[in-house]
């Protein structure tokens, strides 16, 4: 059984002292591939020096709407530069974030269009965060992809069924994080798996957020090994058998990256 988590931070300074361990359990659990999502400039960097690093690991470079008042062309210009590594295979995470509100909604708006313009004029799949942006996320990708779709996965889908049909019609794929195993937080998010077509699902850690149940009540880090957990709920929802999803999510996830779902 391969399982593909599609999207973690090992750049996170919480792995910096224990990296290789964290790697070796993760293969160990059958996570086989790896999608380290940059956030910044310097998170984008060092995902992709991870994934020179380390066989099976590849980047995603970008820059997240908290960070967006910070951001500048030649900021995205020297992510452009990174994207030239073979190791890169997605632009993201970037979206929209009107919840905490880290940076202005004038700006967060400017630089995801922008963002979006660049992943499209470099023919990458985009890794997309969503928060309580009350239908303007979906407004601005309509308006970009509208005719010819889009492609790319909307990361911890937390949306309603509403939302969930307008992203399946623009082509996306849904990001599913350990927030289902979780009994009352993820109650909504249960009930909404069922309706995703299976190969439009992908499976995540968010590491080191969202730890899953039961490895919630041992460690408050996540880590990749942990999305086992999420592929075993999702197949216990569906009712369906664990490693028949898992080699579907594979297929997904590598057809997404562009990445030889043989390797």
């Amino acid at each position: 059984m391969k399982i593909f988590d599609s999207h973690c931070h090992l750049n996170d300074k919480s792995y910096a002292k224990d990296m290789d361990q964290v790697i070796e359990r993760a293969n160990t659990a059958s996570i086989d591939a790896m999608m380290i999502v940059g956030i910044t400039e310097q998170t984008s960097a060092q995902a992709v020096e991870i994934a020179e690093s380390y066989p099976g690991c590849y980047a995603s470079v970008g820059i997240h709407p908290h960070d967006a008042s910070a951001c500048n062309e030649n900021m995205v210009t020297n992510l452009k530069t990174m994207t030239k590594n073979p190791r890169v295979k997605a632009w993201g995470e970037t979206g929209l974030d009107f919840n905490r509100m880290y940076s202005p909604k004038e700006d967060q708006e400017k630089w995801f269009i922008r963002q979006l313009e660049t992943a499209d004029e470099l023919n990458l799949p985009l890794i997309f965060h969503e928060r309580d942006s009350n239908g303007r996320f979906l407004e601005i990708l309509k308006a970009h992809y509208a005719e010819k779709g889009c492609n790319g996965v909307v990361h911890c889908f937390s949306g309603d069924s509403n939302e969930l049909n307008e992203y399946l019609k623009l082509g996306l794929y849904i990001g599913i994080t350990g927030i289902v195993t979780i009994q009352s937080r993820g109650k909504d998010l249960r009930k909404l798996v069922p309706h995703i077509p299976k190969d439009r699902i992908l499976v995540e850690t968010d590491a080191p957020y969202l730890t899953p149940a039961p490895e919630k009540n041992k460690t408050r880090r996540n880590e990749p090994a942990f999305v086992r957990s999420v592929l075993m709920k999702v197949a216990d929802i569906l009712e369906t058998d664990t490693e028949h999803l898992a080699d579907t999510i594979w297929h997904s996830t590598c057809q997404l990256f562009n990445i030889n779902s043989n390797k």
